[in-house]
């Protein structure tokens, strides 16, 4: 049983051994796999059964080998809108996780890639993150996405573009602070512009920042 602050997760990866791999990572750190399946009709009986606390799942499942997993996920997604998802990739498909994103309200979702599993703390704090509402997208997406700087992006000085793509990765005020070496107050001050550049609608923070990542993922 996983321990007080320990999630329950269903595993969906056709791979035996990254789905041993992981079933062993995450009990490591106090979690319990409920269910590992490998195809995407598994998945949704193991959610529709089990009712875990977050998915994690591949991409590309049988029988096409395509984005069987994905389109399992986001079907999940709109049944289960706050159903925290994290979805793996092996490749950067910048669609997918936009894809991926628009199936619901945007919180509690992540898009890694498949290398991030090999840098163990950063792949269980995303899972987290996911869990707690958070919206995770794997920094050489977000890279790949900076690259194009194509309208309404093009509005933003290259510091908030900066803090645009690191609020992208999931990162908190405190987080990108640090990363960037200013001020907390500055991160929210540079927040505060690009969520105004973007032409967001006033609401609560935690929504707009997820619109933000939306329109950072579509340009």
């Amino acid at each position: 049983m996983p321990g007080p602050s320990g999630l329950r997760v269903v595993l969906a990866e056709d791979s035996v051994l990254l789905r041993d791999g992981l079933t062993g990572l995450l009990a490591r750190f106090g979690h319990e796999v409920v269910a590992a399946v490998g195809d995407s009709g598994a998945l949704r009986d193991a959610v529709a059964g089990l009712a875990p606390d977050v998915v994690v799942t591949d991409v590309r499942m049988p029988p096409g080998f395509q984005d069987e997993g994905l389109r399992a996920a986001i079907n999940l997604r709109r049944a289960h809108p706050r159903l925290p998802i994290l979805v793996l990739s092996q490749y950067v498909e910048t669609r997918y996780a936009t894809e991926l994103l628009d199936a619901g309200d945007g919180t509690h979702v992540g898009y890694l890639l498949k290398d991030r599993i090999g840098h163990v703390t950063e792949f269980v704090d995303a899972l987290r993150r996911v869990v707690d509402g958070g919206t995770v997208v794997d920094p050489e997406v977000v890279r790949q996405l900076l690259r194009r700087r194509r309208d309404p992006l093009a509005r933003l000085t290259p510091r908030e573009r900066e803090v645009l793509a690191l609020v992208a990765e999931g990162r908190s005020n405190l987080a990108i602070a640090a990363e960037l070496t200013v001020t907390e107050a500055s991160v929210a001050k540079h927040i505060r512009s690009i969520l105004h550049k973007l032409g967001l609608p006033p609401d609560d923070e935690t929504h707009r920042r997820v619109l933000a990542v939306l329109t950072f993922l579509r340009c």
